[in-house]
């Protein structure tokens, strides 16, 4: 982006973070969920889960938890973009001279500060729960990294949705097969007490390899080539939806 995108998104972002600001609870709502699901976990189902790991059942799902609260965080992404749509603001930013990537931008990035703060409230929770971890001040900044490029992949993809959607429900809708996701994984147990064809489909989708990385990177363990796999599918995953997001923003103004 050019110094004057630049300038056109911290301004717009700062607008969308207001809005934020002005209503807190969505922050909060996205948080209560993955809260509630690690209380239920940690309480009343972990007893009788086998992790085949001497961790603490709270650390074995934590990542799994925090890729769940951001997948409901992106959702409100496309919910504002589409109320945008439909309030015409952006017809009325088109009138002005203001750089046409900034506007996306500007949603993508207060999701990226949005969900950050969900995810730090989580983490918290965790900890009072019993959540300890063995990483390292870089470990801590790799999984910060994977977050943020979550995040941005999920983002893109709640830009397409705004997009594409013709209701507010619509908007939102997309979001359910994300959350639904990291339950056929290796996020809550372990996939080899799966049954054959489900097994074999949480081993190879990409929250499996983000879920281990994470633990790993938590424990202080070695992470082995999980990590490969996970950048691969986040990278990939992000740029898909960048180019389709852009393509389909393009065609929607003309």
């Amino acid at each position: 982006m050019t110094s004057h995108a630049l300038t056109d998104t911290r301004v717009l972002t700062g607008r969308s973070l207001r809005h934020i600001l002005r209503s807190p609870d969505t922050i909060i709502t996205t948080a209560v969920t993955p809260i509630a699901l690690m209380l239920l976990f940690v309480f009343v189902l972990g007893g009788a889960i086998n992790t085949g790991t001497d961790t603490s059942y709270v650390n074995y799902l934590l990542p799994g938890i925090l890729l769940i609260t951001i997948a409901s965080g992106v959702a409100y992404t496309a919910y504002r973009l589409f109320l945008d749509l439909q309030g015409g603001i952006f017809e009325r930013f088109q009138s002005m001279p203001i750089s046409r990537s900034s506007i996306l931008w500007a949603h993508v990035l207060t999701s990226l500060a949005a969900n950050l703060v969900s995810v730090a409230i989580v983490i918290g929770v965790a900890v009072l729960l019993g959540f300890r971890s063995g990483a390292s001040p870089l470990a801590w900044l790799l999984v910060i990294g994977i977050l943020v490029l979550f995040t941005l992949a999920l983002t893109w993809l709640a830009v397409i949705a705004g997009l594409a959607a013709k209701t507010v429900d619509g908007a939102s809708a997309f979001s359910y097969p994300l959350i639904f996701l990291p339950f056929i994984s290796s996020a809550f147990v372990p996939t080899a007490s799966m049954p054959g064809p489900v097994a074999w489909f949480a081993e190879h989708q990409p929250v499996t390899s983000i879920v281990n990385t994470i633990r790993a990177l938590f424990e202080g363990t070695p992470v082995g080539g999980e990590i490969w796999v996970a950048l691969a599918w986040l990278v990939g995953i992000l740029a898909v939806a960048y180019v389709a997001a852009g393509a389909m923003y393009r065609r929607r103004i003309r």
